[in-house]
């Protein structure tokens, strides 16, 4: 039988377009060994785990006349040298002008005739850093049999790369005649599968929404209940093609002072900081504000025993997630109170019911939340048109050093893809003691994302000064 696509992720090809392509991205940044860690270095390192990965060096095949779902077939013509590439900055070689490359690199959507991933070795960064930059299309990973690049180049001790041979080759790819024989005998045994391809391959939004809501279960079955739109205003627009990328560095010892002396989650206190910036932002584009005036968030959030409360997969209950949608009190002038509403909003959400194996939700993508925001935001738009104004994704990192080959990471930075008509999305992650915000944003609507970005930064200090 065909390696057939899924419903869920042929719908992400289904639905990219040239200003909303679906990859999720990554950035880390690395201290270089003595030794050096070079372009070369990294593609031996690559080019050693790939037998761990076979999805990348596949490639989408698909079946004439849509009479089903795409296959994936080994790419004959795989050349690793096009997927990772080797580009560098200018002098001075800033952390700005990084993060300007990365907002260009996420714009451009990648060759469906390929892999759908890319990789980049940056060097040019001041301090004799370098980085790496990672696009992986969420068709691709569905974190169980694949994973994210990064995620498996990474180790928590210094790596010697050790020679080795690599033995494979291409299986032979079907032909034309058989792929319409093989649709036709799935159709003959599911006659709806046709009818549901179709519709989907011409962007039926409600057979979209049927394909997520088979995949995420509960999580947009809950969605549907919220039946008041989204509140309006400058996030939810219709995107261009640009973007710009901004990042916020925080230590995770701020988070566990103010936890300690006002209470809550870190997580309470990261929507917060971004609640208050959220405020300042629309303040200074002139959007009126009254004392009730919310953003409403999309959270999706692992699900921690109850006295674990720190960035660690070591309590995550049965490997479960939750998907929250949280009214964030932009319009509360008064940090404490802010954060006050947001603990008993995310407590409001404690109802088994919505949980969701995070394998479930590992199927819809690299970084699970970034892809819920997507889809969900396209399965809501059959019946309210727009239900939130943007994704805050937390994911937890691990709190050891990690290196690749023997050059250790010092930052981690997820980017989050955006939906047709959402300007800005929010990645945080924590990585050996820091918690680290991506923010990618849409480059006509959120142009000044760098000024958001210093706002959290003041909205985290602002609830620091709160108490102590």
């Amino acid at each position: 039988m065909p390696d057939r696509l899924s419903a869920l992720d042929a719908s992400f090809l289904y639905l990219e377009d040239a200003v909303t392509p679906m990859h999720v991205g990554g950035v880390a940044v690395f201290e270089r060994p003595r030794d050096g860690f070079d372009y070369e270095q990294l593609l031996y390192l690559v080019s050693q785990r790939l037998g761990y990965l076979p999805r990348y060096r596949q490639r989408v095949l698909n079946v004439p006349g849509h009479l089903a779902r795409p296959v994936w077939v080994d790419d004959a013509d795989f050349d690793l040298n096009y997927h990772v590439r080797r580009s560098a900055l200018p002098g001075p070689g800033t952390d700005e002008q990084l993060f300007d490359l990365v907002a260009r690199l996420m714009a451009r959507p990648m060759d469906h005739e390929r892999p759908l991933w890319e990789a980049y070795f940056v060097e040019g960064l001041e301090h004799g850093r370098v980085a790496l930059v990672t696009k992986t299309h969420q068709a691709m990973v569905d974190g169980i049999g694949t994973v994210e690049l990064g995620q498996l180049i990474l180790e928590a001790t210094p790596q010697i790369c050790e020679p080795y041979e690599d033995t494979w080759s291409a299986r032979r790819a079907p032909s034309t005649s058989q792929l319409v024989l093989d649709a036709i005998s799935e159709t003959v045994q599911q006659p709806g599968a046709l009818v549901e391809n179709v519709r989907a391959v011409l962007g039926d939004a409600a057979a979209t929404a049927d394909k997520v809501a088979d995949a995420v279960g509960g999580v947009v079955s809950a969605l549907r209940t919220i039946v008041k739109p989204a509140p309006a205003g400058p996030l939810n627009t219709h995107v261009s093609g640009g973007r710009v990328f901004a990042v916020v560095r925080t230590k995770l010892e701020d988070y566990r002072k103010i936890r300690a002396e006002q209470g809550g989650t870190i997580n309470d206190i990261v929507l917060a900081a971004i609640t208050g910036a959220l405020r300042e932002w629309l303040l200074s584009r002139g959007v009126a504000m009254h004392a009730g005036e919310t953003v409403r968030a999309l959270v999706p959030m692992a699900v921690l025993e109850p006295d674990t409360f720190e960035f660690s997969t070591a309590g995550l209950v049965n490997n479960q997630v939750e998907a929250h949608l949280v009214e964030l009190p932009v319009g509360e002038p008064n940090p404490t109170l802010r954060l006050q509403h947001i603990s008993h909003g995310m407590r409001a959400h404690t109802d088994p019911n919505r949980s969701v194996a995070a394998r479930a939700m590992l199927k819809v993508g690299g970084f699970a939340p970034a892809t819920m925001h997507s889809l969900a935001a396209r399965a809501a738009g059959s019946f309210s048109g727009r239900i939130f104004n943007l994704v805050i994704t937390n994911s937890p990192g691990p709190q050891v050093p990690l290196y690749a080959g023997q050059a250790r990471m010092t930052e981690m930075y997820p980017v989050i893809p955006l939906a047709r008509n959402q300007a800005l999305a929010i990645g945080v992650t924590s990585y050996h003691g820091n918690v680290y915000f991506g923010l990618n944003g849409d480059r006509k609507a959120v142009s000044d994302v760098g000024n958001l970005a210093i706002m959290v930064e003041e909205a985290l200090e602002e609830l620091k000064g709160a108490h102590w």
